[in-house]
């Protein structure tokens, strides 16, 4: 009130009447009865009742079809609508006036006097669209799906079982969790629930919970302000919970979150709020979980390592894709598939690749499963080129079913390099299989460190 009361001691009559009375707004304002108090000047011509015999009426007699009454018995304001004055279009506001919680009346003003204001502004708005359509199609690039289930082939009964519930999951809302050990093709299953539900148009970010270090993986997940730890950016960061807001978030090797982030990731999901570091203020997000992760997570959580509440909260459909091993029938389907994405989908069928080269594709082992048949599919390219169907003898020797590993019918001597590497292989091979697919086991038991383990699997496709 004290305020109020030096506002109005302050306030020069004239200044008062020019801000009432300016040309832009053209305002009516009613008391709780719905009877005119004030007119400004700027109305004159748009109704029937000249200003001066206004004040006074009741504002249905100014304004036959007004809405000002049904403002105060609502309290609701009513901005941009629409109104004929005068045989035009204009745009106008209706905002209640409210002292003491009561309301006490109303004011109606115009936002856009003439149409070509409205005009104008639109003139200046669409640039900003534009603009704004631009950086949404950027990040689309960035965070939308490349696959659907149309990439998703084989005849197996495993492979259609595993089609059918993403299929399935699909059309729900519920979490996701999609296991089986790597390169089977995890975020390709992702990526096609997430493009066949109703969230598609939004995005989808990716996680990789294993490869963000312990320290970092908040500030990744949940973003934070400005300033808000030593070296933080000034401009702060937004998180990937955020980015995935009314999409999709996929948390690939989730088996690997720190037991002190599983707290954290738990409560926003039973929330669904997320509050950045160094914010006050948490903030509302619609989003869903797919999650990922080629350890045997119902070990883990019977260990103790992985918290079991989240793992049911993670665990609604559960969708396991099996190891290459386990569909050889398949293999040169997919093999296939490999070869004409490679080669922008020029026409190649079994009759390109020999009997024999597809005999020893299904007898071996793939540990490294799709992602590495889609090496070795690279890899045949690259040595036939165009000289016609691929053999046996582009196939990486390991696959070669003869003596050490030697070709049938090879006379020379493997190089050193050669034994030594596929050596080097089965080791990596053999110390995951042991750890369960637990990669820093594999690591302390081969006696590397884990980064090194890591390059060592992408070198050789086990990755």
């Amino acid at each position: 009130m004290a305020n109020m009361k030096r506002f109005k001691d302050d306030m020069p009559d004239d200044l008062l009447e020019a801000l009432l009375d300016n040309p832009y707004e053209s305002l009516i304002l009613v008391d709780d009865m719905g009877i005119v108090r004030f007119v400004s000047k700027s109305n004159e011509g748009l109704h029937p009742v000249s200003v001066n015999d206004a004040v006074g009426k009741h504002i249905t007699e100014i304004i036959p079809n007004a809405r000002l009454p049904i403002v105060v018995k609502s309290g609701k304001a009513e901005i941009g609508r629409r109104m004929i004055l005068n045989e035009k279009q204009h745009v106008i506001a209706r905002i209640p006036l409210i002292k003491e919680g009561r309301v006490i009346g109303a004011v109606g003003k115009l936002m856009f006097l003439h149409p070509e204001q409205l005009k104008n502004l639109y003139e200046r708005i669409d640039p900003l669209e534009e603009g704004i359509d631009y950086y949404k199609e950027e990040i689309n690039q960035a965070y939308g799906p490349r696959y659907s289930f149309e990439h998703i082939v084989g005849n197996s009964k495993l492979v259609r079982k595993a089609k059918s519930l993403a299929q399935k999951a699909a059309k729900s809302s519920a979490s996701v969790i999609i296991t089986g050990e790597s390169g089977t093709g995890k975020e390709l299953y992702a990526q096609a629930i997430h493009r066949a539900s109703i969230r598609r148009k939004q995005n989808l970010v990716k996680v990789n919970c294993a490869a963000i270090p312990g320290d970092l993986i908040e500030a990744e997940l949940f973003g934070y302000e400005p300033g808000a730890f030593t070296n933080a950016s000034n401009n702060g960061k937004v998180g990937k919970f955020e980015l995935a807001d009314q999409g999709t978030i996929f948390l690939d090797e989730i088996g690997d979150m720190p037991n002190t982030m599983q707290v954290k990731l738990m409560r926003v999901l039973e929330e669904k709020e997320i509050e950045r570091i160094g914010g006050g203020h948490p903030k509302k997000i619609d989003f869903r979980v797919i999650s990922a992760t080629n350890r045997d997570i119902e070990r883990i959580v019977q260990k103790g390592k992985f918290r079991l509440d989240l793992y049911y909260r993670l665990n609604v459909i559960n969708i396991h894709l099996p190891p290459l091993r386990e569909i050889h029938e398949d293999i040169p389907v997919i093999f296939i598939h490999l070869l004409r994405q490679l080669t922008n989908g020029k026409s190649i069928s079994l009759q390109d690749i020999a009997a024999e080269a597809i005999k020893e594709m299904k007898r071996y082992p793939w540990p490294g499963n799709i992602r590495e048949l889609r090496n070795v599919a690279e890899r045949a390219l690259t040595l036939i080129k165009d000289k016609g169907r691929i053999q046996l003898k582009d196939l990486p020797i390991a696959m070669h079913h003869g003596s050490q590993g030697t070709p049938p019918g090879y006379s020379g001597s493997l190089e050193l390099k050669t034994i030594l590497a596929n050596a080097e292989r089965d080791a990596l091979v053999r110390a995951l299989k042991k750890s369960r697919g637990n990669r820093k086991e594999a690591a302390q038991s081969l006696g590397i460190h884990r980064t090194g383990l890591y390059q060592k699997m992408k070198k050789y496709s086990l990755h």
